[in-house]
């Protein structure tokens, strides 16, 4: 029976191969070098991007905030200019309407002690019938001015201010004036038409 005889084999590797396995280990830290690089500008590139947005955000809160107070400031201008306006109307109106109302009070007073002062009583018989006549001249030209004032308040704001209170003078002391003249004159003239009238009656009688 042959004796079996252990033979050893001897596995001869290439350098080559041995070679190959060495540089594994730099090519795998080359990589996750990358890799993490790469993480790290896309981190980067995040947090660049999270801003742009934070930024964005704030501008367009910036430009709504800049559109509210151009709104804001048009409104109240256009506000205030209209109500400056308004106050400066009413201050010219009513500095004309005190203005009126105090040269019509300084009218009213003059016209009131002027007929105050008229006193029928006192005047001379005499005289009577022409101080009458200048005593109807000056109530009419008070009634006239008094109409006056109520016609031009009543087409203002003062429209209350006399209450709706027209005279009734004028009218009744224009006529009356008016027959006062025609008794004047037909008393003056008494005398001529009384000779006239007797002359007709002799020439008629002759």
């Amino acid at each position: 029976m042959p004796t079996t005889q252990s033979r050893k084999q001897h596995i001869k590797v290439r350098e080559t191969q041995m070679e190959i396995s060495d540089e594994k280990a730099p090519f795998t830290d080359d990589f996750e070098g990358k890799l993490a690089d790469a993480q790290t500008q896309l981190e980067v590139l995040h947090t660049q991007r999270a801003e742009l947005e934070r930024q964005k955000m704030a501008l367009e809160d910036l430009n709504h905030r800049k559109q509210e107070f151009l709104s804001g400031q048009l409104d109240l201008s256009e506000r205030f200019s209209t109500a400056i306006t308004t106050i400066e109307r009413e201050l010219f109106e009513s500095k004309q309407e005190a203005e009126d109302l105090d040269q019509t009070r300084i009218a009213f007073t003059n016209h009131l002690n002027r007929l105050e002062s008229l006193n029928p009583e006192a005047w001379p018989k005499n005289s009577l019938g022409t101080e009458l006549e200048k005593a109807l001249l000056i109530l009419d030209k008070a009634d006239e001015e008094y109409e006056q004032a109520v016609s031009h308040f009543g087409q203002t704001r003062k429209d209350n201010l006399f209450n709706g209170q027209t005279g009734s003078f004028s009218g009744a002391s224009r006529q009356g004036s008016f027959l006062m003249m025609i008794r004047n004159g037909f008393a003056f003239n008494l005398p001529i038409i009384l000779l006239g009238t007797i002359a007709i009656l002799i020439y008629h009688f002759k």
